[in-house]
């Protein structure tokens, strides 16, 4: 056990700081500050020492120097159980710094309120995180509480074992201040890194929330994030680790649609999706396509939720529900199953770059924010022209298929989901598992159009395609068959947009 004799206090935020700065003073614990820290505390009637008459330098450079002396690194890094670092104390008349309490300038919030740049350079704290570093280093000897988060465990402990803590506290603590200040750096790092682009993967989340298992019941998970800042949960049990995958991809996937939309996912691919002008309808459409799999499925959509679609959507079993907003008594009706998970979405942006870990490191790569537009696929490279109606199918599908596992495709028409053949390990696998679907729930293909997530290697696909009663096709091209699965369409008067642009998603 340690008492605390003294300590340094400069931060940024002095929300919850009082209670801590009248316990030090009831301890007579001899209080160091500077700046806005000095004022706040004199306000409080208590006089700190000005860390100007410790070192004798006033703060010079516009504040950008203010603790970085070396009669308050030495009484921060001095090893009380060195007699040769206690004498140097003495020599230079330096005190020994038993506390310190920093809060950083807010580097990420500059940044995110989309500050100039030279504000945000003004907001790289250098006093503050040289006093985080020293005092976790000689954590034997000295307590450190870097950030207004850590307040109240620390006044805690204080209070309970009259000022003192154990070198264990002290071990935690340091902990902490060398996650802060990782965070940080890390933060500035990738702000500088936006425009350098080098090739260095660093990414720093300090917000863990805790699942209640992974994948399966007996792996463990956790989610970094801020959860809190994407949705407001309005009702429903604990979101689990499957749960936010299948979230994720839902958001991703109805972000992609201007129109009135509604989209039904399992195993994070769309079993039911529809656009239609009233969203009574594009639920109905959505939920028409494939009404097993939507059994414990994620419902999302892009308008408010009215009661009328509520009840609707009620009269089955599903795990989420996401949209802008509902309608209070929609609200009343969707709450009729307390585990049911409603979730309000918040403006958020998704980051721009996805990664996963693989053998023993990271998968880095852009997000794919390419949005297929309808004008993209009235150009066929067949005679056959793309009506306006299949020119909209085909945009329709080709974003589905954006969001389908691959190998994929997706069957559409008139707005909505026909079927979809995901994750199979051959083209030709994934088209037929979409035709019967479709035929099992008895949609009817003749008019409709396909996507493929990539090009047709052979020109099987469009033959079965049209044999079902597809009459346009869309898919990136760039194989060296593709002259095969044209001609096949031009003979068969079947309209193809070729795309350029790939979309796996494994």
């Amino acid at each position: 056990m340690k008492k605390i004799q003294s300590a340094l206090i400069s931060v940024f935020y002095k929300d919850g700081l009082e209670p801590i700065v009248r316990a030090l003073h009831a301890n007579g614990v001899t209080i160091y500050s500077t700046g806005g820290t000095q004022k706040f505390i004199q306000d409080l009637g208590i006089e700190p020492v000005a860390v100007e008459n410790l070192t004798g330098y006033p703060s010079i450079l516009g504040g950008r120097v203010k603790t970085l002396h070396p009669k308050v690194f030495g009484g921060i890094l001095s090893r009380r159980d060195m007699f040769s670092d206690g004498e140097q104390l003495k020599e230079y008349e330096i005190p020994e710094i038993d506390l310190v309490i920093v809060d950083l300038y807010p580097f990420e919030q500059t940044v995110a309120s989309g500050a100039a740049e030279q504000d945000i350079i003004e907001k790289i704290d250098i006093g503050g995180i040289s006093l985080i570093r020293a005092a976790a280093k000689n954590f034997n000897d000295v307590v450190i509480v870097p950030a207004v988060d850590h307040y109240a465990e620390f006044l805690e402990i204080y209070n309970a074992q009259q000022g003192c803590t154990t070198l264990e506290q002290r071990h935690r603590f340091a902990a902490y201040a060398f996650a802060v200040s990782s965070h940080y750096d890390s933060a500035i790092f990738n702000h500088f890194n936006e425009t350098e682009k080098m090739p260095v993967f660093q990414q720093s989340v300090r917000q863990a929330t805790p699942l209640r298992y992974g994948e399966n019941p007996h792996q463990q998970g956790l989610f970094f994030g801020d959860i809190d800042g994407c949705f407001d949960k309005l009702n429903g049990k604990e979101i689990s680790y499957n749960n936010l995958g299948d979230i994720d991809a839902a958001c991703c996937l109805i972000d992609d649609f201007q129109q009135t939309a509604f989209a039904i996912l399992k195993h994070n691919n769309a079993c039911g999706m529809a656009c239609r002008d009233s969203l009574l309808e594009a639920w109905k459409d959505a939920l028409a396509g494939d009404p097993v799999s939507a059994f414990g499925g994620i419902l999302v959509t892009n308008r408010k939720v009215t009661k009328e679609v509520a009840e609707e959507m009620h009269k089955i079993f599903f795990e989420v529900c996401i949209a802008p907003d509902y309608d209070d008594d929609a609200l009343q009706v969707l709450k009729g199953k307390k585990n049911r998970i409603i979730l309000r979405r918040k403006a958020f942006a998704m980051p721009k770059q996805m990664f996963r870990n693989v053998l023993n490191g990271v998968l880095v790569q852009d997000r794919d924010t390419v949005v297929p537009q309808v004008d993209e696929m009235k150009k066929s490279v067949t005679s056959t022209p793309i009506t306006d109606q299949q020119a909209a199918d085909l945009a329709f599908a080709t974003i589905l298929v954006k969001h389908t596992k691959s190998n994929a495709i997706v069957l559409a028409k008139n707005g909505q989901l026909c079927a979809s053949g995901t994750g199979q390990t051959s083209r030709v696998d994934a088209l037929r598992q979409a035709i019967a679907k479709a035929q099992s729930f008895g949609v009817d293909l003749n008019g409709a159009v396909m996507a493929s997530d990539a090009f047709f290697p052979f020109a099987d696909c469009v033959e079965i395609a049209h044999d079902a009663g597809i009459v346009a096709v869309a898919h990136p091209g760039g194989s060296i068959h593709d002259q095969d699965s044209i001609d096949y369409c031009e003979a068969h008067h079947m309209g193809m947009a070729i795309t350029g642009v790939r979309h796996f998603k494994h």
